[in-house]
């Protein structure tokens, strides 16, 4: 399932509820937190009307919109929309007081623009649909039986489609900074996700020479 960072006070205990209950992972913390950078995140919910100020939130989002960092949406004030910079804009954002219905939707809008995630946590690309809710794949209406660690490499590197990542990049990313498998774990997973998933008339994963591997964008 989809796993949130939400970045504020008490008072967003109820929108990190109304998350849990559409179905993400929500990681709750206060501004200033530290938080584990080897977890990965699929979005990050940040209250600016209460840590604009503080410099560990405000980092949360530094990069927000380049494809590598996840995407923010900020909880902002109105006096902060209307001095909000386009150049350091997070992805998507709610006035302080918005309901949590908002908030949701938003998060969805956010994860399918990033992600091609729907609403109903199903990632849909060609023949390939991913239910990332109830972690099942199909390739043409063909149930496909994946191992926990093939279905993982297989989502993170299709909601990061078009980018390439090192194998070093997929052990932390997939099995963990604690780790201590080599490359080749990376590659005999790649091979076994080729053989359940694609024909050599559709290829999905491509391999980067001396590089590592990326899901392809069309």
């Amino acid at each position: 399932m989809p796993n949130l960072l939400v970045i504020g006070d008490d008072t967003l205990a109820p929108y990190a509820r109304a998350l849990e209950g559409d179905g993400y992972e929500v990681a709750h913390v206060p501004p200033g937190a530290e938080v584990d950078p080897g977890t990965a995140r699929d979005a990050i919910i940040v209250d600016l009307s209460v840590a604009g100020e503080d410099p560990r939130t405000r980092k949360q989002f530094a990069g927000s919109g380049d494809g590598e960092t996840p995407p923010t949406i900020a909880i902002l004030t109105r006096d902060q929309l209307d001095a909000l910079d386009p150049a350091h804009a997070p992805d998507d954002f709610v006035l302080a007081g918005a309901s949590a219905e908002e908030l949701c939707a938003r998060v969805r809008q956010v994860l399918y623009r990033r992600h091609g995630v729907d609403a109903r946590n199903m990632l849909t690309l060609g023949d390939l649909v991913m239910d990332l809710a109830n972690y099942t794949v199909h390739i043409s209406g063909r149930p496909v039986e994946l191992t926990y660690k093939e279905y993982e490499l297989l989502r993170f590197l299709a909601t990061n489609r078009g980018r390439v990542y090192t194998r070093e990049t997929l052990l932390n990313k997939v099995w963990g900074y604690d780790f201590y498998g080599g490359a080749r774990t990376v590659d005999v997973h790649i091979r076994r996700l080729r053989a359940k998933i694609e024909d050599r008339h559709a290829p999905l994963i491509e391999t980067v020479r001396n590089v590592g591997y990326r899901f392809r964008t069309s």
